[in-house]
């Protein structure tokens, strides 16, 4: 797998990327655009011939018409927000923390680069696995609890990294640290929706934006932090840091959080019989987890991603244990009452698979430019680590701009369309960069490729909260970031395939016109998805009110 050679440039999130490849898997928060509830249906509040309340007010603009916070926008105030914000800046700063301390590291336990590269890529695997486990943990036992597991995981993590005598030990936290930072997305996910349903009125989208803000904003300044404790306290308190913020988050959601009903798996309210809208109605068939499927799914995940980061040096023979985990793995599920991937429901349910497709593309098109260009700053353009930091800036606060952007629009098509046309557009511009172009043009092509991060982002969280079962939302929103995370390792390989030992013009351009290609395609797949259209209906806990996914 080919380096970055030492950079610390912020990504879609604002991961860095030194001395790794691999990317950061968690380009943006939660920011999905809320689909109405069954309930406000119901109640003739919305429909598929009224334009949802964004704010659950009944009035534009959520106050009634008054300029007075409606009652359920008080209830998605500060109490409930704080520890979901909180939580949501775990995975996002220490995916970009690490950056910065992984030479003094090396240096520690006496190993290269090449080792140091585990601490992000075991990070990002153990998140792959754990933002769909946490998922269905959430949709199963309660949001609440899950959450606070994750903090007190968190916190283990922590405390496991900042005494942690071998380098193995090292990598173990790590991996726990993964799994405990993966609880915060599909938790507050699930929070919201049940917070929705409570109230009878969506989540504000401006709620949903501030999570995604908070997340962008926590990596951009991960690099920062990291170099900050790094030369201070030295590298573990990279790792002890997270000690305090965990137990913040814990306190916070004790505190503030609602408790979970006791019918926490049934993804809705007490009173209501039969099976959830859009569910498998296999839910209650036990609380299992399934711990074999998810075994199977992490040890699948394992060997592809082995494969995938060496493609300029392809591991033919891990082809053959990765199909064969995949074919048992299916096998399972389709044989399991409650299986860890609900593929019958995913096949009755081909808009949210669509949604999925269209998100690993559209990160497997950002990852790949974005990474590209990083290490083509340094190598060919001859950037420090420090100034490609400050070239990406502009790409970085542009996705941060577009995130709050696509939150505040009112469906998903149009900003899902202007995502994929910047792709395509963006890719273009990269293939007009020499090594020789001036700085207003690296910042321009930068900043226009920002666009579609968070558009891309926003538009197809709001398709999966659309289109989730009732009952699934948060393994829903799990399986959406596994999708990224697969878009992000295949990047990996394909960047190392196309540079070979260094960056150039040409592996550039070639990283460019891969970029071209997949953005028309997207753009294809999304003016051809009919569930996206104005007026169509979802198959999820939105249907009720047209998914919330006109234009």
């Amino acid at each position: 797998m080919t380096g970055i050679g030492g950079s610390s440039p912020t990504g879609p999130d604002g991961a860095a990327t030194a001395h790794a490849l691999v990317p950061s898997p968690l380009a943006a928060a939660p920011s999905a655009v809320a689909a109405p509830e069954a309930a406000a249906v119901a109640a003739g509040r919305t429909g598929p011939g009224r334009p949802a309340d964004p704010s659950g007010s009944g009035e534009p603009g959520g106050s009634g018409g008054s300029g007075v916070p409606s009652g359920s926008d008080r209830a998605f105030g500060a109490r409930l927000m704080t520890p979901l914000l909180l939580g949501s800046l775990l995975n996002p700063i220490n995916s970009t923390m690490i950056a910065t301390a992984l030479v003094a590291i090396g240096q520690d336990f006496h190993v290269g680069a090449a080792e140091t590269a585990w601490l992000i890529s075991a990070m990002y695997l153990s998140s792959a696995v754990g933002q769909p486990s946490m998922g269905r943990l959430a949709d199963r036992v309660g949001p609440r609890r899950v959450f606070a597991a994750g903090a007190l995981t968190v916190c283990a993590a922590g405390l496991i990294g900042a005494l942690a005598p071998t380098f193995g030990l090292l990598i173990v936290s790590r991996v726990v640290l993964g799994i405990g930072t993966a609880a915060a997305y599909p938790a507050a996910m699930a929070m919201l929706r049940a917070e929705s349903r409570r109230v009878g009125r969506p989540a504000p989208r401006y709620v949903l934006g501030r999570l995604s803000l908070a997340a962008l904003g926590s990596a951009a300044i991960g690099p920062t932090l990291g170099g900050l404790l790094a030369a201070t306290a030295g590298w573990r308190a990279v790792f002890a840091v997270n000690i305090p913020l965990a137990l913040l988050a814990l306190l916070g959601a004790l505190a503030w959080l609602p408790a979970d009903r006791k019918n926490a798996g049934a993804g809705r309210s007490d009173s209501d019989s039969g099976p959830a809208p859009g569910s498998s109605g296999r839910a209650g068939a036990a609380g299992s987890l399934d711990p074999l499927g998810i075994a199977l799914f992490a040890a699948t995940l394992t060997c592809g991603m082995f494969f995938l980061l060496r493609l300029e040096d392809p591991q033919w023979l891990l082809l053959a244990p990765t199909g064969v985990l995949a074919g048992v793995l299916v096998w399972w599920q389709l044989r399991h009452p409650a299986p860890f991937l609900d593929l019958r429901m995913l096949a009755r349910n081909g808009a949210l698979v669509r949604t999925y497709l269209r998100h690993g593309l559209a990160y497997l098109v950002i990852y790949c430019v974005l990474y590209g260009f990083s290490q083509w700053l340094e190598e060919a353009h001859g950037f420090s680590s420090f100034h490609a930091g400050l070239v990406m800036l502009p790409m970085s606060g542009a996705a941060a701009c577009c995130s709050i952007a696509g939150a505040r629009t009112k469906g998903i098509r149009a900003p899902l369309t202007v995502a994929a046309a910047c792709l395509a557009v963006g890719s273009a511009v990269f293939l007009l960069l020499q090594g020789t172009s001036p700085l207003v043009a690296l910042l321009c092509a930068g900043a226009l490729f920002g666009i579609p991060q968070g558009l891309a982002a926003t538009g197809n969280q709001a398709a999966v909260y659309a289109q989730a079962p009732a009952d699934g939302v948060g393994s829903a929103a799990g399986l959406q970031r596994t999708a990224q995370y697969l878009g992000a390792i295949i990047a990996s390989g394909l960047i190392g395939l196309l540079y070979g030992e260094s960056a150039s013009d040409s592996g550039l351009h070639a990283i460019a016109l891969i970029g071209v290609v997949l953005g028309l395609l997207l753009l294809a797949l999304t003016l051809a998805d009919r569930s996206l259209r104005a007026g169509a209906t979802g198959t999820g806990a939105g249907a009720g009110a047209g998914a919330g996914a006109g234009d």
